[in-house]
């Protein structure tokens, strides 16, 4: 299995660079200020970009959130375009990412394992 190429990485990186930039100031959505990307993935010929993001919301206000960045899809891609210089803009494809919340309960069980194993002593 190939890893991503120079090329992959470099637009990866400046699609999350610019993405993030155009959430916080030309998108004028408040479900979206607390949107954080977190990664971009990107298809090797280019066309699909794998958007991965983080938010502060809650569960309930998370669809939302979703629902807000799919409304703002079309003008991300477009402001992209202008911004990134290929042939066509990729299509972005969002997914949450819960790695935090993986990470608190992550520490929590470990947490309880150390105090279950200081009560034994």
């Amino acid at each position: 299995m190939k890893g991503r190429s120079d090329r992959q990485a470099r637009v990866a990186e400046k699609i999350r660079e610019e993405l993030s930039v155009l959430l916080h100031r030309k998108v004028n959505d408040p479900r979206l200020a607390s949107v954080t990307i977190t990664d971009v993935g990107i298809t090797p010929d280019l066309k699909i970009s794998h958007v991965n993001y983080t938010t502060l919301a809650d569960e309930s206000e998370r669809k939302e959130v979703v629902a807000a960045l799919r409304r703002a899809e079309g003008f991300l891609r477009r402001e992209l375009g202008a911004v990134l210089g290929l042939r066509s803009a990729p299509a972005l494809r969002f997914h949450y990412d819960d790695s935090y919340e993986r990470g608190v309960r992550i520490d929590a069980i470990l947490k309880k394992v150390h105090e279950d194993e200081e009560a034994l002593k």
